[in-house]
């Protein structure tokens, strides 16, 4: 899943360019800010509880901070219609609430003890505490939802049944399924579901047209896909922590990121292709030189040539999906994720 950095809610305008965004009109970039800024404060609002357990638990990865990419799509989406209209700012928070019901979830599953920098909800607490409010976040979103009218309790609830499948299927594997194309769906329903319907809500509830709902709704998903694979050639061909997290860390704990992939389904007969299918076999690289050894011959490889592609081409797509849009500098400011991504790993 795409995760967010750490970027306090006073340093909106900067966490653009963290983001590859570029808002040139001073009025588009006045009006996301306007809506991110309320959105931060009706965040803090909608977790707060009558008990102060679950009240502390339930703000602590609120206030560790994050790039709110889902509200910033939902605050553009908007921008296509009537970016003010007064259900803007509760349809991000629902976004968002629903983003970070699932951060909670997956770390219990991972079993993390770090998330955005701080101890995770599961290692301050318990696994139970840490389950428990996720589900609490993602009844606070329904509530929220509740307030938007059926259609947005059923897109919703569809996102979030996306969300689960994504997550039982990274669970269960590729069993009968090419292990790239398993990779690809679970990425576009853990992923790229709840950024499109981010971005879809942007256009429902600023009044744009049908047309431009479905723009942005496609955009949406495969920008989704596009970060969270750039994310992963990050993990590997970054020598900074530019993606979030130490350079191999999906490597070392056995995650089948694309790169990966593509190098394990690999039929070149050279020494090092064989050799790096060799060592990715064998499973998580808790052996320091082992992991070094094949962090190495991955940025190397064909491999991460070829998931350079993929992810150019996911760009490409997100860009095409925006065509029936408008131009103006809400356009130009999605087009700017595209050449974001598609620079970022190359």
């Amino acid at each position: 899943m795409v995760e967010d950095v750490v970027n306090p809610a006073g340093e909106r305008s900067g966490q653009f360019g963290a983001l590859g965004l570029h808002l040139a009109d001073p009025r588009v970039e006045a009006s996301v800010l306007g809506v991110l800024d309320r959105v931060e404060a009706h965040l803090r609002a909608s977790v707060a509880s009558a008990d102060p357990l679950v009240t502390e638990a339930a703000r602590h990865l609120l206030q560790a901070g994050g790039k709110r990419f889902r509200p910033l799509l939902v605050a553009l989406g908007a921008q296509f219609g009537d970016p003010e209209a007064e259900q803007v700012v509760p349809a991000a928070v629902v976004m968002e609430l629903t983003h970070l019901a699932t951060l909670y979830h997956d770390d219990v599953m991972d079993e993390a003890a770090v998330r955005r920098g701080a101890p995770s909800a599961n290692s301050r607490w318990t696994n139970s505490v840490a389950i428990l409010v996720g589900d609490y976040l993602f009844a606070r979103a329904a509530d929220i939802a509740a307030d938007l009218g059926p259609e947005a309790v059923r897109l919703q609830a569809r996102t979030f049944a996306r969300l689960v499948h994504g997550q039982i299927a990274e669970t269960v594997g590729p069993r009968d399924t090419d292990p790239v194309a398993h990779y690809l769906h679970v990425i576009a329903e853990k992923t790229g579901s709840l950024i499109a319907t981010s971005a879809r809500f942007g256009g429902m509830f600023g009044g744009a047209s049908p047309e431009h709902i479905e723009a942005l709704a496609g955009y949406g998903e495969i920008i989704g896909v596009a970060f969270q694979l750039s994310d992963d050639l990050l993990d590997i061909a970054s020598d900074s922590v530019e993606s979030g997290k130490t350079p191999g860390t999906d490597l070392r704990e056995g995650v089948p990121t694309l790169p990966v992939l593509y190098a394990l389904a690999a039929d070149d007969s050279d020494a090092a292709s064989v050799r790096l299918r060799e060592i990715l076999a064998t499973g998580p690289l808790v052996d320091d030189a082992l992991h070094a050894e094949a962090l190495t011959l991955l940025r190397e490889s064909p491999a991460l040539k070829r998931a350079r592609e993929t992810v150019r081409s996911y760009a490409e797509d997100a860009r095409a999906r925006l065509a029936p849009l408008p131009e103006g500098p809400a356009r130009r400011a999605l087009e700017s994720l595209c050449d974001y991504i598609a620079d970022r790993t190359s």
